[in-house]
């Protein structure tokens, strides 16, 4: 059912925890099957220097989630800005059609973050 890349993710995830002085947070949940994912970003030079997640949720959900932040490292805004469901789904080299909604967590809950720290940058000027 799962590749070998999205069992190492899960078994080993990536980046897990918090960035207590984050740049940005986004959190986003799926109440159908009840996954929740929250991402932290740490941004210098318009550039995501760090990224960190807790999920809550099902193999997939916790993979994606780690993928999805090797992915966002090191990229700028508008590039994280860029990365889609179908990127992390491709990354972690595919998802069964059930789970594929897992993969729709990360991309929106970095867009979330992203936007997060564009508003605290607007406001803090």
């Amino acid at each position: 059912m799962y590749g070998e890349l999205l069992l190492d993710h899960f078994i080993n995830p990536r980046n897990v925890g918090v960035i207590k002085d984050a740049d940005g947070i986004g959190t986003i949940g799926d109440p159908g099957c009840g996954d929740y994912l929250c991402i932290y970003i740490k941004v210098q030079n318009n550039r995501l220097v760090d990224v960190k997640f807790q999920v809550y949720g099902c193999p997939a959900a916790i993979a994606t989630s780690s993928i999805l932040t090797e992915m966002a490292k090191g990229k700028t805004l508008e590039e994280g800005l860029k990365i889609t469901d179908a990127d992390v789904a491709a990354a972690i080299g595919g998802l069964p059609e059930v789970k594929l909604h897992c993969s729709n967590l990360g991309a929106s809950a970095l867009h979330e973050a992203i936007r997060d720290y564009q508003r605290k940058f607007k406001e803090g000027g």
